[in-house]
């Protein structure tokens, strides 16, 4: 493709309120340029995490692996998660984050059928065979292997706009979902709402949040960009 990248999302983008970074980075598009090809995918899942509290990384004190949950908003922060790599932002405020849960591979004028064919090719499934578009990055180690993020290369860097950074496509939902994190264990604020879905991706999530026996209110919530629940 012919079409050159947008500017990236500058540093104080990330510098805010965990959440309301993590519903701002929906419809927002990782950009990764891998030999030459702008591999890109919609970001259409995440969740926030706090220094004080359970649930996160950062609660467990700071270490060098977790030194860039404690610099300066927009830090990538990698580690090993389900036998893969898994992608995270720091946010505003020490120890604070966003994980990106779940993306969509995203088809423009900079990144065409090619880059879709690439992103295949670095995730097959099981089979060996190319993954559905679909499912190519709906979780965030499947993320990280369609984009060839590795967490050796990229944690406790910054973003670098050749190769890898956040795009405004102008594509951001108005409506979202929040509900309860994944994988928090029993006593570690579970009980909190915040992973944010962008409700037309929501089949593609690591676990859909509008899937059959879920109800507004007891399961999820629909708010505003803001936070706002809606009625």
């Amino acid at each position: 493709m012919s079409g050159h990248p947008g500017p990236a999302l500058p540093d104080a983008f990330f510098d805010r309120d965990a959440s309301q970074l993590a519903r701002e980075l929906l419809g927002k598009v990782i950009r990764r340029r891998l030999n030459g090809v702008w591999l890109s995918a919609r970001i259409i899942e995440t969740e926030a995490y706090y220094l004080a509290e359970k649930g996160s990384h950062a609660s467990l004190g700071y270490t060098h692996k977790r030194r860039a949950l404690f610099m300066g908003g927009g830090t990538v922060y990698m580690y090993y998660a389900r036998g893969g790599d898994s992608l995270n932002f720091s946010a505003g405020g020490p120890g604070n984050a966003v994980l990106i849960k779940s993306a969509h591979p995203w088809v423009d004028t900079v990144s065409g059928p090619d880059a879709l064919a690439v992103m295949q090719a670095l995730n097959p499934d099981a089979r060996g065979q190319p993954r559905p578009q679909g499912r190519l990055c709906g979780g965030q180690t499947l993320l990280c292997r369609a984009l060839g993020l590795k967490v050796p290369e990229w944690d406790a860097r910054s973003f670098d706009p050749t190769v890898f950074f956040v795009e405004d496509v102008g594509s951001s939902p108005e409506r979202l979902i929040s509900t309860t994190r994944l994988g928090i264990p029993a006593g570690r604020d579970e009980h909190l709402r915040y992973r944010y879905v962008d409700p037309s991706y929501a089949a593609f999530c690591t676990r859909n949040p509008l899937r059959r026996g879920q109800a507004v209110g007891e399961h999820y919530d629909w708010t505003d960009r803001y936070g706002v629940i809606l009625a």
